[in-house]
């Protein structure tokens, strides 16, 4: 007989369609790089369909770019604008409710992303409660890597699978998350989310959620069956 599972006490939090609703973001390339918005959202989709890394979404507009040099162009054009990176005003409006009922259900919440080194600044600034902020490009290591989960539960400060990973996709987020010993929940939202909420694997999430708000409620209700 299986030995029972222990109640979470930390939620680890993905950041890009998870909390941050990244369509003005990507509205923004789609304006840099001369195409309509139509065009991009929909060519992006295209990208998160065909299992692509998202950048191929760029190389299907302008062949042969490198985004690095063209964001460093962009800073040098638009040096006071968002760019490419996000506020406030694009946290999506569950986020500040569902924190609160995570800490009042004595439950650690943590951001754990990938994101460049400006996004922790972005999000420390929201004042969003989290007991740490974990960046891809702090860390040294990204997701699906082992490593980065192995770092949000060095911050998580407790065990594994005490540990429930929030995040939209199943590739990045579902997976390694259960291969790390993690429970994972599953947001549908974003391109990635709806698509990825169709994959057979994403059987493997302990909980597929809509919104947010769902998890205080679901996470403090204790353990979930082992599959």
């Amino acid at each position: 007989m299986a030995a029972p599972r222990r109640s979470i006490a930390v939620a680890a939090f993905d950041v890009g369609e998870t909390l941050i609703d990244e369509t003005r973001i990507w509205s923004r390339w789609a304006d840099r790089l001369g195409v309509t918005r139509l065009s991009f959202l929909g060519a992006l989709g295209a990208v998160a369909a065909a299992g692509r890394p998202h950048h191929d979404v760029f190389e299907l507009f302008r062949p042969g770019i490198d985004v690095e040099a063209e964001i460093a162009r962009w800073e040098a054009d638009d040096p006071t604008g968002l760019r490419e990176n996000f506020d406030s005003d694009d946290l999506y409006t569950d986020v500040r409710a569902s924190f609160a009922g995570l800490r009042e259900a004595g439950i650690g919440v943590l951001i754990a992303g990938n994101q460049p080194p400006q996004a922790r600044a972005a999000l420390a600034a929201m004042d969003l409660g989290a007991n740490a902020i974990l960046i891809s490009d702090d860390l040294g290591w990204a997701k699906p890597q082992a490593e980065f989960f192995t770092a949000v539960a060095d911050a998580a400060g407790v065990e594994p699978e005490r540990i429930a990973y929030v995040g939209d996709r199943v590739d990045n987020d579902v997976l390694p998350a259960r291969r790390s010993g993690m429970r994972a929940v599953l947001v549908r939202r974003g391109p990635w989310g709806y698509l990825q909420a169709e994959w057979p694997q994403a059987a493997m999430a302990d909980h597929m959620v809509d919104s947010l708000d769902a998890l205080p409620a679901l996470l403090a209700a204790g353990p979930t069956v082992d599959r």
